[in-house]
């Protein structure tokens, strides 16, 4: 899924398995969350990533929300953060944070996390790389 996206260059890709790794390798670790949602055939159609931020009360930090390349536009990245959202209200979470590239291919991104709430709070300039800086977003759960 995350190969077929053509979203996210092959670094990223490995961080991502890295962390599903860790997931399904380490029962006993608490950095890191991951919920899929399947179709009715149950077959995964996306996923999101997410762990409460060090020494914090109540910050998330969203790592990946994913969606199957097929089944994209058919709003499953709004219900899964909307899934994520009631959780951590229910948990007692006050902020999610998401960082991502300021390149073109991630102003998807950018649009999804404006449209969900999320303000953007800081920028470092040439963060990833020349000309790629990280957008931090922010948004208050409510």
């Amino acid at each position: 899924m995350l190969i077929e996206t053509h979203a996210f260059n092959q670094e990223e890709i490995d961080v991502a398995m890295e962390l599903i790794d860790i997931v399904l390798t380490n029962e006993s670790q608490k950095d890191y969350q991951i919920h899929c949602m399947v179709d009715e055939r149950d077959q995964p159609v996306g996923y999101i990533c997410y762990g409460l931020t060090p020494m914090t009360q109540g910050t998330f930090d969203l790592y990946w929300i994913v969606v199957d390349r097929n089944c994209q536009g058919r709003g499953i990245g709004s219900r899964l953060f909307d899934f994520l959202e009631k959780i951590l209200k229910g948990i007692g979470g006050r902020l999610i944070l998401a960082d991502t590239s300021s390149i073109p291919q991630y102003e998807k991104g950018q649009r999804f996390y404006l449209e969900k709430g999320f303000k953007e709070v800081a920028r470092v300039p040439d963060y990833y790389a020349p000309g790629n800086d990280r957008i931090t977003y922010c948004k208050r759960i409510e």
